[in-house]
């Protein structure tokens, strides 16, 4: 497809609403997924660190 403006880029031919709500859409579930690894990662790590004798000096 060619465009010749900007505005004509962002209506992608009528399939706007379909063409960005699947990025936008993808985008959204991407940083949630980040979110949830990060926060699980922090439960494991204290989990393990509770599990762990306590050291002695």
């Amino acid at each position: 497809m060619q465009w010749n403006s900007a505005s004509e880029f962002f209506a992608m031919g009528g399939y706007a609403l379909y063409v960005w709500g699947s990025f936008g859409a993808t985008a959204l579930v991407m940083l949630v997924e980040s979110l949830l690894i990060r926060s699980r990662r922090k439960e494991v790590l204290s989990e393990l660190r509770s599990e762990l004798p306590p050291r002695s000096l």
